[in-house]
């Protein structure tokens, strides 16, 4: 039993220590997601479900829920935030070539048609993100209209 308190107590004290160490924000600036809206043109209803189940993890703004001050969970969310802009930022949209953002609305449909984005890990505390088929038809919609404004674009060989 003195051992079971001895490592309860080792595990509390790296627990407070583990606290002063936390990851690097993901606070850009907002201004970094309008050339994205700008030149996709989503309407007010798509903007907003952008908003609230997109750009927390694919752009460099993310409103970061109470629990993000707790270690290792900020880690954890960290690691989430990285990986999204991994595959898709709209803050660094300008730089992408049309074939690549045509392909990025690609998957975008895919992604959300199969109900892959948003993760359930994010719906699971942000029940805002959740999306209705309303919604995603909203978006689906939209977004094909995207790809047809990318495919009248000419595209370098």
């Amino acid at each position: 039993m003195k051992i079971i308190k001895k490592l309860l107590l080792f595990l509390l004290i790296v627990f407070i220590v583990a606290q002063f160490f936390r990851p690097e924000k993901n606070n850009g600036d907002l201004a970094t997601i309008k050339p994205f809206l700008t030149e996709t043109n989503p309407p007010e209803d798509v903007k907003l479900i952008l908003k609230e189940s997109c750009f927390d993890c694919h752009s460099d703004f993310t409103r970061y829920p109470w629990y993000n001050n707790i270690t290792p969970v900020n880690y954890w969310l960290k690691g989430h935030i990285d990986h999204g802009k991994e595959h898709f930022n709209v803050s660094k949209w300008e730089g992408n070539s049309v074939k690549r953002k045509d392909h990025k609305f690609e998957e975008l449909i895919e992604m959300v048609e199969d109900k892959s984005m948003p993760l359930n890990s994010y719906t699971w505390t942000h029940t805002e993100a959740r999306l209705t088929d309303a919604q995603i038809e909203s978006i689906v919609d939209w977004a094909k209209k995207v790809r047809l404004m990318y495919d009248m674009k000419p595209k370098p060989e």
